[in-house]
């Protein structure tokens, strides 16, 4: 993955030129990778619009590390540099692409003294890094010698210029770029490389003092350095060619610090180590002289209690990427049921009668019968369903497996089966790994010897914290068929994310009634999807009518709705007259953080009557109305959603405003009891219970137990918080859907029913 940090522009910055203005320049830090623009001549409100491209390893976490935006005046015609200012970003508000907004950052100090002022543009976002395309390598020095350039130097042992670091290469089957070629190229093209195949230089008797004065050494020559290993053959020995080479950067590394070679705009480098012997070495590689310090023991911090990092989606700290903890439940009381997992079957023997074979199978543990779905024709089906039997409702002490070929009349027709003896069944409790399927030969109905056919199951004792738990078949929920099935699992929920759209109507003009004789009185009405908002009547009846009012609505991602504007003429009191339309999609929109003024815009209106009837007329308009607003989608607000109240979220809808959580709330739902019956079963009062409960964005919902008035469900799930004043919510339900069909009194959709909350 990459990490793109786009630099805008900034506003108000310190002069430092000692003539009332500054060249600013901006520097990108993270994780060791520096980067930065260019510089900007005698402006103290800089405008770059530059892209800056870091490496992101996604095998590690991210979240606990901050991105530093440094700001500096470049000092002329004496080499140095002035600090304006500096923002630290933390990585958890990063968000993937698409979803960047701009937004402004006050610049801080560095130092208590440090006159600061000012602020920047930033647009963050992380892109997934596609692979490119490497040119196939020649297959020896000679060949690449004869593919290159005639321009190009023959000579390379013995430079004398900073310009012959790009010519230190005899392996590369390209033309070498220039020393100019090699400063102007953009650090996106240079960041693009993987992080393990740039060398850093260390510099021998390096102090901090004269560390940031030599990091352009190591850009310089990192670059050579990229340059050349990208294009050797990984199979071939290495040569006295490349020997001289490395010898080559090395000279030329030396010749370069002497001549105190500044920054180049646009290239990232890597921070060196200091005080180190002077190596050529890959940067997330360390070389250690004594091996055995390998194998002794290290000090880890691993995220015991956490969220593994980036479980879904791009940014995962917004919320609970996962639906529980990879820990076992430790506030609920554990609750044992035998898994069965049901994998596929090969060699089935096909019918005596129709030549194929239908085949399903069929768990069966005492008065408990599970089954899969069969497939028509097949000798090596895969099924891959999971069954589960509640450990307090075990009726016999062997486990039955059968696999049945389905007929279409009669008795289905046996196959063979696969016993287990639960007292031999291994116990698995999560985070340990799950059990390994492994195939069984099939026995005949006596179980006095095989026959054809072999089926692959895992069979294991865990508890409801097992990963197979939700997508699982139940035996105390073998009474439900259809839709059922899928309505009685356990969910987690996720609602959308809300922003309010603003709509500021400022004027319209060339406004033509549909009666010339008179002037309209005119407003705008605006929709999105169902909600309706309209201006005033323009107090003055005219053609150019002009309004300045604020509509806002409430829109949620992924913005598959509409921003329709009507033009109208109210004609009478009880009569209004379209005189124009256009529908606007939401995605068009700019999302905005902060209080920076959004540029408006002119829509032209279609005429209502021909977009609509009379497609072919839309070329007779000579010209159209037009409508002036300036839209946007307001990121910097929390959308009102439930009751101010009970409240479960205050944060903004913008990620990157979001503040760093302050805990993580752990809620074991046990049960319930004395619950009243909701319907009416098999001429008895009932009640299928299971409950919900809210927090923030997080919906989650629990199994539904079916028939009866103390349901223990002895579920956990986490959330994360973000500010103490906040509510979670929890109700009780009654299942309406365990059939797939039901329908209430009258209605076409049967609703849940309440019981509390």
């Amino acid at each position: 993955m990459k990490l793109i940090v786009e630099v805008v522009d900034a506003h108000d910055l310190m002069p430092k030129d000692g003539e009332g203005s500054a060249s600013p320049f901006v520097e990108v830090d993270f994780e060791n990778q520096l980067s930065r623009t260019k510089t900007v001549p005698k402006n103290l409100h800089p405008i770059w619009n530059q892209k800056l491209v870091f490496h992101l390893d996604k095998t590690k976490s991210f979240h606990r590390h901050t991105i530093e935006v440094s700001v500096y005046n470049e000092r002329r015609p004496i080499p140095g540099r002035n600090f304006l200012g500096r923002v630290r970003i933390p990585c958890s508000n990063i968000v993937k692409k698409g979803e960047e907004a701009y937004q402004l950052f006050q610049l801080e100090k560095k130092w208590f003294l440090s006159p600061v002022k000012g602020e920047i543009g930033l647009k963050i976002y992380i892109e997934p890094e596609t692979k490119p395309k490497i040119p196939p390598s020649p297959s020896s020095p000679s060949k690449i010698l004869q593919q290159s350039s005639p321009s190009s130097p023959a000579h390379l042992s013995e430079p004398s210029s900073p310009a012959h670091l790009s010519e230190s290469s005899s392996l590369r089957p390209q033309v070498t770029p220039s020393q100019a070629e090699i400063t102007n190229l953009t650090s996106k093209t240079f960041s693009a490389i993987a992080k393990a195949e740039v060398p850093a230089i260390d510099s021998p008797n390096s102090t901090p003092a004269e560390s940031k004065k030599e990091n352009s050494v190591t850009a310089t020559s990192s670059f050579v350095a990229v340059a050349e290993s990208s294009y050797i053959d990984p199979d071939r020995e290495p040569t006295e060619e490349i020997k001289e080479s490395g010898q080559l950067r090395r000279e030329t590394a030396h010749h370069i610090r002497k001549h105190k070679v500044l920054y180049h705009p646009g290239v990232s480098i890597e921070k060196p180590p200091q005080g180190n012997p002077f190596t050529m070495r890959p940067v997330t590689q360390q070389v250690h002289p004594d091996h055995q310090e390998d194998y002794n023991l290290k000090d880890t911090n691993p995220q015991l209690g956490e969220r593994w990092p980036n479980g879904g989606a791009y940014g995962g700290r917004g919320w609970m990427s996962g639906e529980r903890f990879t820990s076992t439940y430790d506030l609920v009381e554990q609750m044992f049921y035998l898994y069965v997992r049901v994998v596929k079957a090969k060699d089935l023997p096909p019918s005596s009668i129709t030549g194929s074979c239908d085949p399903y199978v069929e768990v069966k543990l005492g008065n408990y019968k599970g089954r899969t779905k069969h497939f028509e024709k097949k000798m090596h089906p895969e099924w891959n369903q999971v069954f589960s039997f509640s450990k307090d409702r075990v009726q016999s002490s062997v486990l039955e497996v059968f696999v049945k070929d389905k007929e279409m009349l009669g008795r289905d027709d046996y196959i063979g089966r696969v016993t287990f003896d639960l007292n031999e069944i291994p116990t698995r409790v999560p985070p340990d790994s799950p059990l390994a399927p492994q195939w069984y030969r099939l026995d005949n109905r006596q179980g006095e010897g095989k026959v054809k056919g072999n089926i692959m199951l895992a069979v294991w004792m865990g508890t409801q914290a097992d990963e197979a738990f939700s997508e699982a078949w139940h035996s105390d929920a073998a009474s439900v068929y259809g839709e059922g099935v899928f309505n009685i699992r356990s969910k987690v929920y996720v609602s959308p994310k809300l922003w309010y759209l603003r709509v500021n109507v400022i004027e319209a003009q060339d406004v033509l009634p549909n009666d010339r004789n008179r002037l309209p009185e005119v407003f705008v009405k605006a929709q999105v999807g169902s909600q309706v908002l309209r201006t005033k009547i323009c107090p003055t009846p005219t053609t150019n009518p002009l309004w300045n009012e604020d509509l806002v609505f409430v829109a949620a991602e992924p913005f598959e709705e509409q921003l329709a504007i009507t033009v109208e003429d109210r004609v009478h009191p009880s009569k209004d007259e379209v005189l124009g339309k256009i529908n606007l999609p939401l995605t068009t929109f700019e999302k905005r953080l902060d209080h920076r003024p959004v540029h408006s815009s002119w829509f032209n209106l279609e005429k209502y009557d021909f977009g609509v009837l009379e497609p072919g007329r839309r070329r007779e308009l000579r010209f159209s109305s037009r409508v002036h607003l300036r839209v946007c989608l307001e990121g910097g607000y929390h959308v009102l959603d439930e009751s101010t109240m009970y409240i479960s979220d205050q944060r903004p809808t913008a990620r990157q405003l979001w503040k760093q959580p302050i805990g993580i709330l752990e809620v074991g739902i046990l049960g319930a009891q004395g619950l009243l019956p909701m319907k009416m079963k098999d001429g008895h009062g009932s009640t299928d219970a299971y409950c919900v409960a809210k927090y923030g964005q997080k919906w989650v919902r629990t199994r539904t137990i079916l028939d009866t008035f103390s349901p223990k469900w002895n579920e956990q799930y986490t959330w994360e918080v973000y500010d103490p004043s906040t509510v979670i919510t929890m109700g009780v339900f009654d299942n309406c859907h365990l059939g797939g069909g039901e329908k209430a009194n009258g209605s076409s959709v049967a609703r849940d029913s309440r019981i509390g909350k």
